[in-house]
C-alpha cells in the first residue's frame, strides 16, 4: 500500500493510540520473524490497519506486553505478541513492498534501488505463502499492463488493486470473507490506488510517469486543474466509495475494539481525501507518536 491510511486523529480514544502503536511495533516483529530485519523498512500504517481490522473480524484478540526493542532500547513500549494474523499481514506487507520497488524502477525513481533490501524477504514470502506472492505479482503485472496501454478509466485503472485486496480478504480471513467483507476490501483497494494518483498528479506529469488522471484528463498540468476540470466526476468516484463502505460496514460484525477501525473506515479515510485534494501533506499516525 502507500501510506494513506490513517484515522480522524482529534477523534481517537487515547486507548486506540495505544493500540495502533502495539500492532505497528508487533507488525513489526512479525516482519522481521518471517521475512528478515531488512524488511522491516517497508512498514507500513497501512497494513498495520490491515492487520488491526483482520484481528476485528476475526475476533481474534491482540496480547500486548511491555517490551524493549532494537530501535527503542531505553525504554519500554506497548508491543503486539506475533500471531497467525501479523505473521501473514508481514508477507504482504514484504510483498506489496517488493513490488512497489519493482514500479519504481519501471519509473526510473532512485527508490527502485531499494528493490535489493526485499528480494530475499520476497522469497520468503513465496516460500510460506505462495498464494499472497501470486496475487500482488497479478496484480503487478495487470496494472503494468494497464499503464502500457495508458488506461484513461479511473474505474479500470484502480481495478487490479482493489481485486487483490478483494482476494487477499478471502486468502486471509476466509472464515468471515463475506460478498460484504470482500466488498469493503475492495473498495479500500481502489481508494488507496485512486487517492495516491491524485496525490501524485503533478510529480507524474512533470516526471511524464502514467496516472491515470494525466491519462484521462491531458490538458490538465496541475492539481488545481484537475481539480477544476473533474471536479464533478472525482467527487462522485470517492463519495461512492465511502458510501459503499459505510453500508458494508453496517453489514459486518467486529468482535471488539469498533472505535478504531470505524473511526478509519468512516472518518480517516474522508479526512485523507480531502486533505491531499487540498494539496496537503497526509499526516498519517507519526503526529500522535508512532516512529
Amino acid at each position: 500500500m502507500f501510506g494513506y491510511i490513517a484515522p480522524d486523529v482529534p477523534y481517537l480514544y487515547v486507548k486506540d493510540v495505544m493500540l495502533y502503536k502495539a500492532a505497528y511495533c508487533g507488525l513489526c516483529r512479525s516482519i522481521g520473524a518471517t521475512c528478515g530485519s531488512p524488511a522491516r523498512l517497508g512498514l507500513s500504517y497501512d497494513t498495520t490497519f490491515l492487520a488491526l481490522l483482520l484481528h476485528n473480524l476475526l475476533g481474534q484478540d491482540m496480547r500486548v506486553q511491555e517490551r524493549r526493542c532494537a530501535l527503542h532500547c531505553t525504554e519500554k513500549r506497548p508491543i503486539a505478541d506475533r500471531d497467525d494474523i501479523f505473521d501473514a499481514v508481514a508477507l504482504v506487507n514484504t510483498a506489496m513492498t517488493y513490488y512497489k520497488c519493482v514500479d519504481d524502477v519501471t519509473d526510473h525513481s532512485p527508490k527502485g534501488a531499494l528493490r535489493i533490501l526485499f528480494q530475499r524477504g520476497f522469497q520468503k514470502v513465496r516460500r510460506q505463502r505462495p498464494d499472497i506472492a501470486e496475487l500482488v505479482a497479478t496484480m503487478t503485472n495487470e496494472l503494468h499492463a494497464l499503464e502500457k496501454a495508458d488506461c484513461a478509466v479511473p474505474d479500470a485503472a484502480a481495478e487490479p488493486f482493489a481485486h487483490m485486496m478483494d482476494e487477499l480478504c478471502a486468502a486471509l480471513a476466509p472464515e468471515v470473507a463475506t460478498p460484504e467483507c470482500r466488498r469493503l476490501f475492495y473498495d479500500i483497494g481502489k481508494w488507496v490506488y485512486l487517492v495516491d494518483a491524485v496525490d501524485d498528479f503533478e510529480k507524474d506529469v512533470k516526471k511524464k510517469n502514467y496516472n491515470v488522471f494525466a491519462a484521462a484528463y491531458p490538458e490538465c498540468k496541475t492539481r488545481t486543474e484537475l481539480l477544476t476540470a473533474a471536479e464533478r466526476e472525482i467527487d462522485f468516484i470517492f463519495q461512492s466509495l465511502f458510501q459503499d463502505m459505510a453500508e458494508c460496514r453496517a453489514k459486518l460484525t467486529f468482535h471488539f475494539n469498533s472505535d478504531l477501525t470505524d473511526n478509519v473506515i468512516l472518518r480517516g479515510l474522508p479526512l485523507v481525501t480531502k486533505t491531499v485534494l487540498q494539496g496537503k501533506k497526509v499526516a498519517g499516525m507519526g503526529k500522535i507518536g508512532i516512529k
